[in-house]
C-alpha cells in the first residue's frame, strides 16, 4: 500500500484497507517470521530454548505478558523488540491524540472530524517506531500520568465546560492506543494505581474522573518485574496479576559460551582500543567466570542477582587498564594480562549486592575473592589440576617391577619460590619488564611450552603469568596484592615472615626462657 498517496478517509476506503487489532497484527507478523525462519528477537542470547518460545506462544495466543526475572536479563529489550512485529505504517485520523483508526474511531474528536468532513477527513500515517510507549513504575506515578485527567487550561482555552469529553487530557496509556505499552518494575507501582489498570486489561476501556467513557483501547501490554520486589518494595496485586495472561520467567546465561557472546556484543570498545589492545580468549573467560562465581557466592545476595552489565563493564575496564598502561609507556600494542584484572574491581563492587557477611568482609575484598575464584575455576581448563599434582612426589623403586611415582609438573616452580625467591608484578609494568620477571621463575616457561608448544611469545607470556595466579589460587605459592603491585613468593615464607616480627635480641633473656 502506497501510504504517501492515501491522504483522506475516502482514499483509504477505496484502497481496500481492513482494520486489524494490534494483537492480531503481531500474531500475523510473528507467524510470517516463524515460517521464514527469522528470529523476531535478534541480539537476545541464551533464550532460544526457553524465553523466546514462551514469548512466541504468548503472542500467538494474543496475551498480555509479564516478564519476571532478576535485573539484567533482557526483559525490557525483549519488549522493545516486539515493535518489529508491527506493520510498518498504520493510518490514523490526523490530529488524534489516541491514534484513532479512521474506520473505527474512538474519541469524540475523531468522530466530530469525520462527521464534519466525511470522506475528506485527513489521514496521517504512523510508523511502527512511534507505536511504542514505556513507563518506569515509581511510587510517584499517578493515575493522571497513566490514564488521564481533566485539563482546566484546555477547557478555558476552548471555552468548554467540564462535562465535555474534549476537556480530558489523556495519559500515556490512551496515547499508546494501537501500540505496545510497557510498564517496567510493575511492583513499584502503588497498589491503588495498579487497581486503575483492571478495566483496561479486562474490558479494554478507561475511566477518567466522572466521565462515562467507553473507549475500548487496543493495546498490547508488557510488564516487567523482579521477584525480589514482591518482598522488598511492593507486590503485584493479585487481581492485576490474574488479568495478565502469560507470565514468563527469564534467567541468566547458563553457560560461558553464551555469556561470552553477550559481552562481546554489548561491550563498547572503541576502534583505537581494538587496534592497540589484544584480548585473549583466556581473559574473556576469566571475566565471565567472575559473574558465575558471584551468582554462587555466599557473600552476594542471590535475590538481587548479578546482571550481565557486570561482565560488560569489567571487560571495558580490563581493556582500558591495558590501554592506560600502553599510553604510559608509549607502547604501540599490548595485551590484557591477568594482572590487569585488578582494574575490573570497580566494575564488580558497584554491581553486586552484599549480604551481611559480605558487608563485613568489605566490597573490595569480596571482589578480589571473586576474581581469585574465577582464576581457580578456569585454571583446570588450561593446566593440570594442582590438587591432583600435590599428591605426586618422587620416590625410589621398592622393587625391580615397581615404577617410581611421578613428580608434580609444578614442582620446579614451587621449589624456586621455596628457595626464597620472589617476583613483583606491577599493574602498570612495561610488557618487556614483565616478560623478564616471568622468565626468572625456574620451570615456568618449560611448563607452558610443554603443554602449549605452538603458542607464540605473547600467548606463552600470558599463560606463564596465569600459571602463577593459578598456583596461588590453589595455595601452592602465595600472592599478595599491595597498592598496584602483585607479589608472588613461597607459601610458608609469607605465613611466617620473620622480618615482620618486631623484637630485639637484647630483649631475649635465656633465663626467662628457661
Amino acid at each position: 500500500m502506497n501510504v504517501q498517496a492515501i491522504k483522506t478517509l475516502g482514499q483509504l476506503k477505496a484502497s481496500g484497507y481492513q482494520p486489524k487489532s494490534i494483537k492480531e497484527e503481531v500474531r500475523d507478523n510473528l507467524i510470517a517470521a516463524i515460517r521464514n525462519k527469522e528470529n523476531p528477537f535478534p541480539g537476545v542470547m541464551g533464550y532460544d530454548d526457553t524465553v523466546i518460545p514462551d514469548t512466541e506462544r504468548a503472542l500467538l495466543s494474543r496475551h498480555n505478558i509479564l516478564f519476571l526475572g532478576l535485573r539484567g536479563q533482557a526483559k525490557t529489550r525483549m519488549a522493545r523488540q516486539m515493535v518489529h512485529l508491527l506493520n510498518e505504517y498504520i493510518p490514523v485520523i490526523a490530529g488524534s491524540e489516541v491514534n484513532d483508526d479512521p474506520l473505527q474511531p474512538l474519541s469524540k474528536y475523531a468522530k466530530n472530524l469525520i462527521a464534519q468532513h466525511g470522506d475528506d477527513t485527513p489521514i496521517h500515517w504512523v510508523h511502527r517506531s512511534e507505536r511504542y510507549g514505556e513507563k518506569l513504575a515509581t511510587p510517584d506515578v499517578s493515575v493522571a500520568d497513566l490514564i488521564g485527567d481533566i485539563d482546566p487550561i484546555k477547557a478555558a482555552n476552548l471555552r468548554l465546560n467540564f462535562a465535555d469529553e474534549e476537556v480530558i487530557h489523556y495519559g500515556i496509556i490512551p496515547r499508546s492506543n494501537r501500540g505496545i505499552f510497557v510498564i517496567n518494575e510493575l511492583p513499584d507501582l502503588q497498589a491503588r494505581i495498579q487497581v486503575a489498570l483492571f478495566n483496561i486489561l479486562q474490558e479494554g476501556d478507561i475511566q477518567i474522573r466522572g466521565f462515562k467513557l467507553r473507549m475500548p483501547l487496543d493495546i498490547l501490554f508488557v510488564f516487567t518485574a523482579n521477584p525480589e520486589d514482591y518482598t522488598n518494595r511492593g507486590s503485584i496485586v493479585t487481581p492485576l496479576k490474574d488479568r495478565i495472561e502469560s507470565q514468563i520467567l527469564t534467567h541468566y546465561p547458563k553457560d560461558i559460551e553464551t555469556a561470552l557472546t553477550i559481552t562481546e556484543q554489548e561491550a563498547a570498545i572503541l576502534p583505537q582500543q581494538q587496534a592497540k589492545v589484544i584480548v585473549s580468549d583466556l581473559i574473556k573467560r576469566l571475566i565471565e567466570q567472575v559473574a558465575f562465581e558471584a551468582r554462587n557466592s555466599e557473600f552476594v545476595d542471590k535475590k538481587s542477582g548479578v546482571s550481565a552489565r557486570l561482565t560488560i563493564a569489567a571487560f571495558e575496564n580490563a581493556v582500558s587498564s591495558a590501554e592506560r598502561r600502553s599510553i604510559i609507556h608509549n607502547e604501540a600494542q599490548t595485551q590484557v594480562w591477568v594482572s590487569d584484572l585488578a582494574g575490573i574491581i570497580p566494575a564488580i563492587t558497584g554491581k553486586i549486592e552484599l549480604v551481611y557477611e559480605g558487608e563485613q568482609e568489605g566490597p573490595y575484598q569480596v571482589a578480589l575473592n571473586l576474581v581469585d575464584k574465577a582464576i581457580r575455576a578456569q585454571f583446570v581448563n588450561y593446566f593440570p589440576n594442582p590438587e591432583k599434582q600435590k599428591k605426586k612426589r618422587v620416590v625410589g623403586k621398592k622393587s625391580a617391577d615397581e615404577k617410581p611415582e611421578e613428580e608434580s609438573m609444578y614442582k620446579a616452580i614451587t621449589r624456586w619460590f621455596d628457595a626464597g625467591n620472589f617476583i613483583d608484578i606491577l599493574v602498570d609494568m612495561k610488557d618487556a619488564d614483565k616478560l623478564l620477571a616471568l622468565y626468572r621463575v625456574d620451570g615456568l616457561f618449560g611448563l607452558v611450552k610443554k603443554l602449549y608448544p605452538h603458542a607464540n611469545e605473547r600467548e606463552a607470556a600470558l599463560l606463564m603469568e596465569f600459571v602463577l595466579h593459578g598456583l596461588a589460587s590453589y595455595s601452592l605459592i602465595s600472592k599478595q596484592t599491595i597498592e598496584g603491585k602483585i607479589v608472588f613468593k613461597d607459601l610458608m615464607g609469607s605465613m611466617v615472615n620473620l622480618d615482620n616480627l618486631n623484637f630485639d635480641e637484647s630483649d631475649f633473656n635465656e633465663e626467662d626462657y628457661r
